[in-house]
C-alpha cells in the first residue's frame, strides 16, 4: 500500500502542477475525470490511492495557480482577489515578491491549519448550527462597505451598477441549463481576459521584474494575515455557498491595515485553508465542501482517522514542494516576459482562454465569455475597484443564505 500512496502523491503533485498552470483547467474538472475512471482504477489502485492523488493534486494547485494569475491575469474561481494586488506589484517591477507572498501564506496556513486539525474535529459540530445564519448578514454588510467607500457619489453609483449587473449575470450563467463549467467562462471574462484587453488598449508594459531575495512585511501584518486566512478559509470550508473568493473579500474587509503585501498572504493562504479543512469537514460533519472533496466522498464512504492523519502529511509534503517549485517557477515566468513580448504574452493567454472555453463550455460558454469580458472593462473605464465585479458570486451566496 506506501508504494501506491507514493505512486499517487507524485502521480496528484504532476497533475496539480499542470492544472495550476494551465488557464482554465481547474482541479474539480480533473476529478470529475477521475471519478469516472474510477470503476476501472479501483481494482488496480485501490480507493485510498486515489483519495491521496486528489490531496496532493488540489493542495499543488493552490500553490502554483498563483503564477498565471499573478503575471497573465488568468484567474479561477478561487483566486481571484489575487490579481488586484498582485497585478499592481507586477507593474511595479515585484511581480516576484508577489508569488513569494502569496506562497509564504499558503505554506504558513497549510501548516498552521495542520496543527489546529485536532482541535478543530471536536470544535466543527459544535460550531457549524452556531454561526451558519449570521453569514448572509455579514457578507451583505461588507457589499455595503465596498460599495459605500467608494469615493465619490458617481464612483458609488457605478460600483453599485457594477455589482448588480454582474451579479445578475451571475444568477443566470450559474443555473444556466446546458452551460458546463460555468465558472470558467465568467470569471476568465470578469477578471482575466477584460483586464489583459485593457492592457493592451492602454499599452501597459511591465517594467523588468526584481529578484530581491527578502521582502519586508511587519510581523503584526503577517500575524494578521495568517489568522485572518486561517479563520477565513475555515469558515469557508465549513458553509454552503461561501467560498475563497468570497471568504478573501470578506477577510480584505474586516482586516482592512494588511496593504497589498498583507492582503496577498491572506488570499494565499485561504485557498490552501479551504481545502485542506474541507477535509476535517467531511470528517466531522460527513459534508463536503468543495468540488474535490465531493469526489472523495464519493469515492470513499466513510474517511476514518488514520487516513486523516496520512492525508494531511501528504498535504504537508506537497506544499513544501510546491513552495519550492513555484518559487522556481516565478523565475521561469519573469524570463518568458523578459525575452517574449508581453502583448503577445497576453494574446497567448486570451487565445488559450477562449480555446478552454470553447472545449469545456461550448458557444453558449463562448457567449458568456464576452458578456462577462465587457462587463469586466467597466471598473477599469469608470475609475472603481474591479472587486465589485465579485458581484457574480456574491449575490447568489446571499440568495443562497438569505432567502
Amino acid at each position: 500500500m506506501f508504494l501506491e500512496i507514493l505512486i499517487a502523491f507524485f502521480l496528484g503533485f504532476i497533475a496539480g502542477t499542470f492544472s495550476g498552470l494551465t488557464p482554465g483547467i481547474h482541479v474539480n474538472l480533473v476529478c470529475v475525470i477521475l471519478l469516472s475512471a474510477a470503476p476501472w482504477l479501483i481494482p488496480i489502485t485501490g480507493v485510498f490511492p486515489l483519495i491521496v492523488f486528489i490531496v496532493s493534486m488540489a493542495i499543488t494547485h493552490t500553490f502554483l495557480d498563483t503564477l498565471p494569475s499573478i503575471f497573465l491575469g488568468a484567474p479561477d474561481a478561487d483566486n481571484v482577489a489575487i490579481i488586484l494586488p498582485g497585478h499592481k506589484l507586477l507593474l511595479e517591477g515585484k511581480g516576484h515578491e508577489a508569488v513569494k507572498l502569496t506562497i509564504a501564506g499558503s505554506f504558513l496556513s497549510l501548516i498552521l491549519s495542520i496543527m489546529l486539525v485536532p482541535l478543530l474535529i471536536f470544535i466543527v459540530p459544535w460550531m457549524y448550527d452556531k454561526i451558519e445564519f449570521v453569514v448572509g448578514w455579514l457578507i451583505l454588510l461588507v457589499v455595503i462597505f465596498m460599495i459605500l467607500k467608494e469615493k465619490t457619489l458617481t464612483k458609488k453609483l457605478w460600483a453599485f451598477l457594477v455589482f448588480s449587473i454582474s451579479g445578475l449575470l451571475g444568477m443566470i450563467v450559474l443555473d444556466f441549463p446546458s452551460l458546463d463549467q460555468p465558472l470558467l467562462p465568467l470569471l476568465s471574462g470578469l477578471f482575466g481576459v477584460s483586464g489583459l484587453l485593457m492592457s493592451l488598449n492602454d499599452d501597459v508594459l511591465p517594467p523588468p521584474q526584481s529578484f530581491d531575495t527578502t521582502v519586508d512585511v511587519e510581523t503584526s501584518t503577517i500575524v494578521q494575515a495568517l489568522f485572518a486566512a486561517v479563520t477565513s478559509g475555515w469558515l469557508a470550508s465549513l458553509l454552503p455557498g461561501l467560498g475563497s473568493a468570497q471568504a478573501a473579500i470578506l477577510s480584505g474587509t474586516v482586516f482592512r491595515n494588511l496593504g497589498n503585501y498583507g492582503y496577498l498572504i491572506l488570499v494565499g493562504g485561504i485557498n490552501t485553508v479551504n481545502f485542506l479543512l474541507s477535509l476535517v469537514t467531511l470528517y466531522t460533519l460527513d459534508k463536503a465542501r468543495n468540488g474535490a472533496v465531493i469526489v472523495v466522498q464519493q469515492l470513499v464512504e466513510k474517511i476514518s482517522l488514520p487516513q486523516i492523519i496520512v492525508l494531511m502529511i501528504v498535504a504537508l509534503l506537497a506544499g513544501a514542494m510546491g513552495t519550492l517549485l513555484c518559487l522556481w517557477m516565478s523565475r521561469v515566468f519573469i524570463s518568458l516576459m523578459d525575452t517574449v513580448s508581453y502583448p503577445l504574452l497576453c494574446w497567448i493567454v486570451i487565445c488559450i482562454i477562449v480555446f478552454f472555453v470553447f472545449l469545456f463550455s461550448g458557444m453558449y460558454g463562448f457567449l458568456v465569455l464576452a458578456i462577462s469580458t465587457a462587463v469586466g472593462m467597466i471598473p477599469v473605464l469608470a475609475g472603481i475597484g474591479r472587486n465589485h465585479s465579485m458581484g457574480c458570486l456574491l449575490i447568489p451566496v446571499l440568495l443562497y443564505f438569505l432567502v
